[in-house]
């Protein structure tokens, strides 16, 4: 037996998405796997019974495997956990939105007797003026009807075969709106094959239940568990159970799917009680402006799918919302979680002014978001994506994307038991190549280390990974894996359009000897020249740039690392996470150094941190020197659409202040000033 110890580091625990990537990876192993929190155990190929145990954020955790595969297994898992299963750990599963003066405005009150005003919590921004309409589902009778357990076996995976068709369906109509809504169908159909599920519906009907009674015990009990647990975002899984439940029953029962609202018209405020996903993606999106629920939170499922749609949600109303009549005119504030039925017509007027700016700034933003972005004074600033996959890239595309300045490829190698063949990653990258249709693309070498270890290296247990063993350290004793992926680049290549960076370089000598293998390969292949780039994300690599620059065509700067290893301070660490704001004057100083440097030697500099989307960060880096930004998808339009409200003049001094700054807070507050000024 073979067990291993693990921090759960997601922002919000093992929830609904990260718990299906863990179980999805245990079942590739044929040893017997399990995780344990404090005293509960759970089948870890079970995504169900993985939300049980109530992982939170910052919670130990112990798995064991046990056999013939064990030692991959305990491996492939440690990796996947340390990677994120799927999310991005320095990233909060909800973001809130900073809005500006204009934004936070409140539709005001009116104490009269032609409207009631009634509050809850902001679940998605925004405002709409729409009709009410309550939306309540008709209960599923079940009635307990057996014949033999064999029929009762074959009803109840007939109903799980029709429930993955509907659901299959689903996805396909929603994947375009909304990736959130894809991947919420996808735990979801993760669902309908749970073993542990699906073992208990079996040992009822065996014991003599119905198909129908047989399952609805199964998920109901499971539910429970699962909302009984004291984490609200991981009890709030409880309803995808039991909507995924509720489904199959549905189909067990003979009801037909229900469509509210196919006879009423829209613009519609739907409030309920609760909603579950499915009747949150089922609701159709041209008559629905609203959502409002007397229960659930910011970090329910219907919450996540309104701020991915771009619609207005209240959530925890006050339970008198249930008792407005259906086709009551009524204002939506997403923003600060007020609905005002039979507003009077000041209200009115000044919702659909808030209504219009919205829209127009949104409209506005999306449609110069494939212009380039310019500031007043004619100063051009390219602006790229963040990507960690294909798929999304005609999202980038969409949003205004310049190109892809940063392509994580640690996906490739990661939740796997071989390494990616030279074959499969040329096909990757061209058909990334093909997406982009004459955009430049960055691509990051692989950037893997002691602390997302693979199963198919050997690599010593390290103290403190992150100072140790990863990044280019690893291509020296994994030549063949660094070999591979520049091979499947160079076969790739287009003249002029990728790019190529290593990342963590700290050393000379080290870029030296990596540059001298990438030019030899590429010379060997006759491929077409690719530039050579460095991230610099090491403080050594910021202080020796200028002598780096000599070596390499470009930079870019990951200001999420630099910041941590300038500052040591762990971003994931809750007790010193608020030391590592990537605007503290010391990291400053480091981009004013390395752009400095690079500029003298005529080699551009590039910045791919979280850092580039921060608003007040902006003008700063602008004015710093910075020849490119990439930053995430969702950034991108407002990146751009800021950028040309500026003036190089006015950064350049911004820059130039913050310099002067002592602390992360000073920076911040005088830039506050100036734009006030």
């Amino acid at each position: 037996m073979k067990q291993i110890e693990l921090v759960i580091n997601n922002p919000s625990g093992l929830h609904a998405r990260p718990a299906k990537v863990f179980s999805n990876l245990a079942k590739q192993f044929n040893c017997n796997i399990q995780i344990t929190n404090a005293d509960k155990k759970a089948n870890a190929k079970s995504v169900i019974s993985v939300l049980t145990l109530g992982v939170h954020a910052g919670t130990s955790v112990t798995i064991e495997a046990n056999g013939d595969d064990e030692e991959e297994a305990i491996t492939a898992l440690e990796t996947a956990i340390s990677s994120g299963l799927g999310e991005e750990l320095n990233t909060p599963i909800t973001e809130s939105k900073n809005l500006s003066s204009e934004e936070s405005v409140h539709v005001p009150e009116r104490k009269n007797k032609q409207h009631a005003d009634f509050h809850g919590v902001s679940g998605a921004p925004g405002i709409a003026i729409g009709n009410i309409f309550q939306y309540s589902k008709s209960t599923i009778e079940v009635s307990n009807s057996f014949t033999d357990t064999n029929t009762e076996l074959s009803i109840f995976m007939s109903a799980v075969k029709q429930a993955t068709y509907e659901l299959t369906a689903l996805q396909a109509n929603v994947s375009d709106q909304s990736t959130d809504a894809a991947e919420i169908i996808d735990v979801h159909l993760e669902m309908l094959e749970d073993p542990e599920l699906i073992e208990s519906t079996r040992a009822n009907i065996e014991s003599g239940l119905g198909a129908a009674t047989a399952w609805q015990k199964s998920f109901t009990d499971m539910a429970l568990l699962i909302s009984d647990l004291d984490d609200e975002t991981l009890a709030e899984r409880s309803k995808d159970v039991k909507d995924v439940g509720d489904r199959i029953l549905r189909i067990l029962s003979g009801h037909e799917p229900e469509d509210l609202l196919l006879s009423r018209e829209g613009p519609i405020i739907v409030v309920a009680r609760d909603l579950s996903p499915s009747d949150t993606m089922a609701l159709d999106q041209t008559k629905v402006v609203g959502f409002c629920t007397t229960e659930g939170g910011p970090t329910s499922h219907t919450a996540i799918l309104a701020r991915s749609l771009g619609i207005p949600a209240i959530v925890s109303a006050d339970i008198q919302i249930l008792d407005i009549a259906d086709d009551t005119e009524a204002i939506i504030n997403g923003n600060t979680g007020a609905l005002i039925s039979k507003p009077d017509l000041n209200a009115i007027a000044e919702a659909k002014k808030l209504v219009a700016f919205y829209h127009k700034k949104h409209k506005d933003n999306l449609l110069t978001a494939h212009e380039s972005a310019a500031t007043k004074d004619g100063h051009r600033v390219p602006v790229f994506a963040n990507i960690g996959t294909p798929s999304e890239v005609p999202k980038a595309l969409l949003e205004g994307a310049e190109g892809i300045g940063l392509l994580r490829t640690e996906w490739l190698f990661l939740e796997r038991l071989t390494p990616p063949s030279e074959e499969e990653q040329f096909i990757v990258m061209q058909e990334i190549i093909t997406m982009l249709a004459g955009k430049p693309l960055v691509i990051r070498t692989l950037d893997i280390g002691g602390d997302k270890p693979l199963p198919y290296i050997t690599m010593k247990q390290e103290s403190n990974p992150f100072l140790g063993e990863r990044g280019v350290r690893l291509y020296m004793s994994q030549q063949d894996l660094f070999v591979t992926q520049l091979r499947s680049i160079f076969r790739a290549a287009k003249p002029d359009l990728i790019r190529v960076m290593f990342p963590m370089v700290s050393d000379r000598d080290e870029l030296r000897n990596l540059r001298d293998k990438f030019n030899d390969i590429r010379e060997n292949m006759s491929a077409p020249k690719v530039e050579l780039g460095i991230m610099i994300e090491v403080p050594s690599a910021a202080i020796m740039a200028e002598a780096l620059a000599e070596d390499v065509d470009f930079f870019s700067i990951g200001t999420n690392d630099l910041t941590q290893y300038t500052l040591a301070a762990d971003r994931l660490n809750p007790t010193v996470n608020y030391l590592a704001d990537a605007i503290h004057p010391a990291v400053l100083k480091l981009i004013d150094q390395t752009v400095s440097a690079a500029h003298a030697k005529n080699k551009h500099v590039s910045l791919c941190g979280e850092l580039g989307s921060d608003i007040q960060a902006l003008p700063i880096l602008l004015g710093l020197g910075i020849d490119e930004i990439s930053v995430s998808i969702s950034a991108l339009a407002k990146v751009k659409a800021l950028i040309r409200t500026l003036s190089l003049p006015d950064c350049k001094k911004i820059a130039q202040v913050a310099l002067q700054c002592s602390t992360a807070a000073e920076v911040r507050h005088k830039i506050k000033q100036l734009s006030n000024n």
